[in-house]
Formats: structure tokens, C-alpha cells, sequence
């Protein structure tokens, strides 16, 4: 199937994107010092969306760039864009077709900011928008689902980050990227089984929070468009605040939680969801106090960096969601209503 071995293609599409584009996203990152802007103006849709939820994080994080996620809609239908004076407008989509996100780069090449394309089509229109384009160079991506694209984008977005800082130790981590990737793919056969337990669950809530908010999304929304699951993502903080009352004995709590700055406080929810609430609990983690609350335990690789650990933590989700739809009698390679390349205005 499609979607199986396109999830297996990422160690090799990590590496490469690594290795092929980094002397270009270098090239993108010193331009980029000699333009003047204050912030970055990032649209997208759907996973691309949660590539940029990561990039909101890694940016302001790492290169202090704060960010802003686009409305397209303000372009397109409402024709009352917001003000962009010395903005980076950046549009991430995998096929770069969709109109909206074209408009939002259009719009901002129109009131001379510079602008940067991350897509899987360096021919696309929204790749001629801009001024700079980082090709992921994912190959072609024949399942519906994104997969590869999506951590693609994720390491796209790394680099560049990497690049405008440059650290030498960012760099150097970047490289461990794709065995990271391979390691996380050893845990099939267990997702497998895992997946299992899951098998009549309709709703569940997916819990992360900072560099792994993105992760929340994606995740929650690879079981909805997989699975046709009703999957809410939230931060830990969000969820303390008002959602938590849905939790019952047996509620399904999806979290994404390596270890980094915000390990403690979102460990603190997984306590009292476990311990308080009896929900059952799926963790994908490199963190044994974490791993040893949950129901369904999904280890990560030791030693990854908390701003890199979106892409891989992803993987192992992207592998749940695989079987959960497998199990559940669905096709993975096409799911209902929605298609591969979506055009919104």
C-alpha cells in the first residue's frame, strides 16, 4: 500500500532533503539577514498548517522571529488583507496549488516583502510567488494522507532555523535526524499490536504541548481523516482548562510528551488523567516515567533534541493510525470525501 511504504521512505527523504538543499537553505538564510523584517507571516492548510504550528515554536525559539499564522480567508473572500510591512511571508503546501495560500505570498510580494515558498513542487504557483523556494524533494506522494511531505516540511523549516542561527550543534544534530527516523520505524510490529486495543474507539482526545503541539495536531488529524475518528487536539495547558471534564473511566488520552521544558508540567496532566480519572492512556515518549503511566507505551530513540522531536515522534503516530485503519476494515490508501491535492480560495 501507498501510505506504508510512503511512511517508510522518510529516513530516506530526510536524508536527502538534508543533504541536497542544505547549501541552498544556507544561501535562502544569508539573503535573508541582508532584507529587513520584524516577523514571520506563515500560511497553510491542513498539515501543512501543523508544520506551521512547529515552525511558530522553533522560530521564535531558536531565531526569536515571532510569527504570526495567516487568515487566509482576509485575502481571498474578505479582500481585506492585514498590514504586512516587514513581514517574511512564508506559504508551506505540499502540492503549492491552493489558491488562498497562493494569494497570501501574492499579496506580499505585491507590497515588496520578501517571500518564501516550502513545497513539494518547485513549478507550482506557489513556488513562482516567491522569492525564495525550499523543495523538499519528498518524490511523489501518492497517498492521501501526508506522510513524508509533512516531516519533509517539519525538517525544511529545522534547517532553515538551523541556517539563521548558525549553530554548529544544531547543525550537528540535524545529521542524526534520519537514523532517528529509521530507529522510530523499529516499532511497527508493536504499533501493531497496540493498535489492537484501539480498534472500537470513536473519540479520544491528543495531548502535547510546545515544540509538540504541532505533533497533537497532526496525529489527531491523521486519525480523523484515517480512521474517522472524533480526535481533539490540545495542549496540556488547554486542556486543564475546561476539557478535562469529558475524561472518564476508560476515555481514550492520546499524548505526545518527550522529555524538554515542558516534560514536568504535561507529565503533572498525565498523572492526574491516569491516577484521578482512570482514563486509558497511549504515551509516545523517551521518558521512562512517562512510558511507565501508560496503557500503551511507544518509546522514542534516546538522545533526540526537544526542537527536532516532532519529526520523529510523528512517525510512530503516523504507524498507529496505519493499523488502527487497517483493523478497523477502512482503506488507508483512500480514505472518504477527501483528496490528495485540495484548493481552497
Amino acid at each position: 500500500m501507498s501510505l506504508y511504504s510512503e511512511i517508510y521512505e522518510q529516513p530516506l527523504v530526510l536524508s536527502g532533503l538534508l543533504s541536497r538543499q542544505m547549501g541552498e537553505v544556507e544561501r535562502i538564510a544569508r539573503d535573508l539577514t541582508g532584507r529587513r523584517f520584524d516577523f514571520a507571516f506563515l500560511a497553510a492548510r491542513g498539515t501543512s498548517d501543523n508544520a506551521g504550528r512547529y515552525a511558530n515554536y522553533l522560530w521564535g525559539a531558536h531565531n526569536h522571529l515571532p510569527l504570526a499564522l495567516a487568515t487566509p480567508s482576509l485575502f481571498t473572500y474578505y479582500n481585506q488583507p492585514p498590514e504586512l510591512k516587514n513581514a517574511l511571508v512564508v506559504g508551506v503546501s505540499q502540492s503549492g496549488q491552493s489558491p488562498d495560500i497562493v494569494a497570501v505570498l501574492s499579496e506580499g510580494r505585491r507590497k515588496g516583502c520578501p517571500t518564501l515558498a516550502i513545497t513539494n513542487d518547485p513549478h507550482s504557483p506557489l513556488a513562482h510567488e516567491a522569492d525564495y523556494v525550499i523543495d523538499i524533494q519528498a518524490g511523489a506522494e501518492k497517498a492521501v494522507a501526508a506522510t513524508k511531505t509533512y516531516t519533509a516540511e517539519l525538517m525544511a523549516i529545522a534547517m532553515l532555523s538551523a541556517a539563521l542561527s548558525g549553530s554548529p550543534q544544531q547543525r550537528a544534530e540535524l545529521e542524526k535526524v534520519p537514523e532517528w527516523a529509521a530507529q522510530s520505524l523499529r516499532l511497527d510490529a508493536d504499533l501493531q499490536r497496540i493498535a489492537q486495543r484501539y480498534r472500537f474507539v470513536r473519540q479520544c482526545v491528543v495531548l502535547g504541548r510546545g515544540f509538540n503541539y504541532a505533533t497533537a495536531f497532526e496525529f489527531s488529524l491523521k486519525l480523523k481523516e484515517l480512521t474517522y475518528t472524533l480526535s481533539e487536539p490540545y495542549s496540556s495547558a488547554d486542556f486543564m482548562h475546561g476539557p478535562i471534564a469529558m475524561v472518564e473511566q476508560g476515555f481514550p488520552v492520546l499524548a505526545v510528551a518527550p522529555g524538554g521544558a515542558v516534560f514536568d508540567a504535561l507529565l503533572d496532566v498525565l498523572r492526574k488523567v491516569r491516577n484521578d480519572q482512570s482514563a486509558d492512556l497511549l504515551v509516545i515518549s523517551d521518558r521512562p516515567e512517562a512510558l511507565e503511566l501508560a496503557h500503551s507505551s511507544v518509546p522514542l530513540p534516546e538522545g533526540i533534541p526537544e526542537w527536532l522531536s516532532p519529526i520523529i515522534a510523528i512517525i510512530p503516530a503516523q504507524l498507529f493510525c496505519l493499523h488502527l485503519t487497517v483493523i478497523k476494515g477502512f482503506n488507508p490508501d483512500s480514505p472518504r470525501t477527501i483528496r490528495k491535492v485540495t484548493e481552497t480560495t
